[in-house]
């Protein structure tokens, strides 16, 4: 027989006093008919642990999904070391349910013998979720008996909605105390007006050091195809992902025209290699300059059978003002064609 976990009546009033407390973790907004998404919430560890054990209490399938949200080397050992008080971004999946975004249907907590629905919450998962949340969404009668051995689903604070119009990464960033909304704007590429609309602060002095706060990132422009598996590709400047069946690493960095950069991953034999077609030498991710001008070749998607690409056509040359016009257009020209003869050529030896 399962031991019960009943919690004294002292405890259980405490509960309700200290519920009244805990207003860090409100509810992020999603109205989104996305099916899912993929979003990002601070764990600020409350003691030393490592990257291997929080990958196994939030439930990441792989250790290289933190460590690229994170923007950690690959080589980084599953057991590094990770202090209390550090914070590690999670990635996870997001799901809009009632107007209110929440992780899907993870992670999962197996309660242990001591456990109660607040030391859950707010040490165990460092207040990144309410009490009454987790009680919600399980269906839990009363939040005072739990069952050692019962399984809970822990609902993160998330959201898949675009804002102003663009797609973005919902972070849900922990608030380190002297912060600023204006400071974390800055930081993360967004605007002060945009952080107290999506968090329902009408002043930036309402923003409270340990709140749980809704940052949107932005993420760099891709050529992926809206046919492909995993678009949109939304990865945020300072992170990277792998994709298509981990066969492509991508990376954003805000420093590179907020271009998505993706090349073979190299961490699976059973990748293909990755070219551009008709170009049996120009591999994803390689790149060809002329002047001010640059091919790429790009990532574009895959599907059950295939990883497809595209080749990338960018311009960096000065924007002309109209004298000078006529004579961009000519260069542009020429620039193109001396670009098109560079793949010929690079394609020659490979059509003998």
């Amino acid at each position: 027989m399962r031991n019960l976990i009943s919690t004294l009546p002292i405890l259980s009033l405490l509960l309700i006093a200290i519920s009244s407390s805990l207003t860090f973790a409100q509810p992020f907004r999603c109205t989104s008919t996305a099916t899912t998404c993929d979003a990002l919430v601070d764990y600020v560890s409350p003691n030393d642990t490592t990257l291997s054990a929080i990958k196994t209490l939030f439930n990441v399938k792989n250790l290289r999904s933190i460590l690229g949200a994170n923007n950690l080397s690959l080589s980084t050992p599953p057991n590094a070391k990770v202090t209390a008080k550090q914070t590690i971004k999670i990635p996870f999946p997001c799901i809009c349910k009632n107007l209110t975004g929440i992780s899907n249907k993870m992670p999962n907590y197996t309660v242990v013998s001591g456990d109660i629905l607040y030391h859950i919450a707010a040490e165990v998962f460092s207040g990144l979720v309410t009490f009454q949340k987790i009680q919600e969404v399980n269906n839990i009668a009363n939040a005072s008996l739990i069952v050692v051995g019962q399984t809970l689903w822990i609902p993160l604070p998330c959201s898949c909605d675009d804002v102003d119009g663009q797609k973005v990464v919902h972070y849900g960033h922990v608030v380190p105390a002297g912060s600023s909304v204006d400071g974390i704007a800055k930081q993360y590429n967004t605007s002060q007006d945009t952080l107290l609309r999506l968090n329902n602060l009408t002043s930036p002095k309402d923003l409270l050091a340990g709140a749980i706060l809704d940052v949107p990132l932005r993420a760099c422009s891709s050529m992926v195809s809206n046919s492909s598996l995993d678009y949109p590709l939304l990865v945020p400047n300072g992170t990277y992902v792998f994709t298509a069946n981990n066969c492509v690493r991508c990376n954003c960095d805000a420093a590179n025209n907020w271009m998505l950069q993706c090349e073979s991953s190299l961490i699976n034999s059973s990748c293909p290699a990755i070219r551009c077609q008709g170009a049996e030498n120009f591999y994803l991710g390689n790149t060809l300059s002329l002047g001010c001008n640059r091919t790429t070749c790009a990532y574009a998607g895959y599907d059950r059978q295939n990883t497809n690409t595209t080749v990338d056509l960018q311009s960096t040359c000065p924007a002309s003002d109209n004298k000078s016009s006529a004579i961009g257009l000519q260069g542009s020209r020429w620039n193109f064609l001396l670009l098109s003869i560079h793949i010929m050529l690079i394609c020659l030896p490979f059509l003998k």
